[in-house]
């Protein structure tokens, strides 16, 4: 049986630009590739890829998961602006997360872990 090592989310953007800003300059992710049509974004051992979306895009959500979601919301609730955000909250599940609406997408950024 094969080992899963890690998730390379595929992110479809209305705006490739802003997609790509808010991981580097929100999450400190490295732009590996940052074309026009396709961007690849790296940090640690993860990859997130972003490509222009069609106009009938659904909705998605994933867990960006940490090893101290609270130094994560000190280092970053001064940079959201205006972004849809919900501050770190517990979850029945045990859980502790923080929720933000990725800017030019509807994908929600659960960062979870405590």
């Amino acid at each position: 049986m094969y080992k899963a090592k890690y998730l390379s989310p595929m992110i479809p953007s209305f705006n490739m630009e802003e997609t790509v800003s808010f991981f580097k300059n929100l999450l400190d992710f490295n732009v590996f590739m940052d074309e026009k049509t396709y961007a690849i974004l790296c940090k640690d051992n993860l990859n997130i890829h972003v490509l222009p979306a069609g106009s009938n895009i659904g909705e998605m959500e994933f867990y960006f998961e940490v090893d101290d979601i609270e130094q994560v919301w000190k280092s970053i609730k001064d940079k959201l602006g205006d972004m849809k955000v919900k501050e770190p909250f517990d979850r029945e599940y045990g859980v502790r997360e923080i929720h933000i609406v990725i800017p030019q997408t509807r994908h929600l950024c659960l960062l979870d872990r405590q």
